[in-house]
């Protein structure tokens, strides 16, 4: 069973054009909450409870998945790996760098992790119309059709979750949990490296802790942080590449 987890602010809406390119009948996709699904009462949107709330997801499909995630999602597959690796048979994502102890967080999330800075950022991204929201997407390299859905979606709630887990993950508590890196070497692990994505750490950072991860390397040349999106296919044939090299 495949599992996709999404990240910050998008909603599963992204994983649509990959999903065809796959075409498969065995994947789930899973919303963290905040973003595209409820944020639910006493859920304080940190990056440990999504991490529990990732593992909890996990624990009812009963069987070890291969799990894909994307920015959050990216963090959270390697988090799994490092604590709950029974959860797994594989888990791969883009996120890995984040965990280098020299990532230093890039200027949107710095905005966010700023009180006041952040609210006024939140309110004018996440308010107006979703036809501005949908342009202001379709700008940043999305489809049309998936502009509009993600857009759709972006709201006051995702703000709030926006806000949380960017403090919460504020240096040093990504370098620290880095540390465990090593852990996740106990199941089969891929980090994609897009190379024009500036989100996640350098490019050496990237390599640098998916060597510490013990996990196998995709370079994907040019392709910045949406590369599901930007090239579907490209992206559908690593994923089943990689999956294909596991041991039966």
């Amino acid at each position: 069973m495949l599992v996709f987890v999404h990240g910050s602010p998008e909603t599963a809406a992204i994983w649509e054009p990959l999903l065809v390119s796959l075409g498969r009948d065995d994947i789930t996709r899973l919303s963290p909450p905040g973003f595209g699904a409820p944020l639910p009462a006493g859920f304080d949107a940190t990056a440990d409870d999504y991490r529990d709330w990732l593992v909890g997801e996990l624990e009812t499909f009963g069987e070890p998945v291969d799990l894909v995630g994307h920015d959050l999602g990216g963090s959270l597959a390697t988090r799994v790996a490092m604590t709950r690796p029974d959860l797994l048979r594989s888990w791969a994502g883009d996120a890995v760098g984040v965990f280098h102890p020299d990532y230093a967080w890039h200027y949107l999330a710095t905005l966010w992790q700023t009180p006041g800075v952040g609210e006024v950022d939140v309110a004018r991204r996440f308010g107006g119309t979703v036809a501005e929201r949908t342009a202001s997407l379709v700008g940043r390299g999305f489809p049309g059709e998936v502009a509009a859905r993600v857009a759709a979606e972006q709201d006051e709630t995702m703000g709030r979750a926006v806000l949380a887990h960017h403090r919460s993950a504020a240096q040093p508590a990504m370098s620290t949990l880095g540390r465990s890196l090593p852990l996740a070497a106990r199941r089969p692990g891929l980090a994609v490296v897009a190379t024009a994505d500036n989100t996640v750490g350098t490019t050496a950072q990237r390599y640098e802790a998916a060597a510490l991860a013990g996990a196998h390397v995709e370079v994907l040349d040019g392709l910045g942080h949406w590369w599901m999106l930007q090239e579907p296919h490209l992206a559908a044939k690593v994923l089943t590449g990689f999956w294909e090299s596991l041991p039966a």
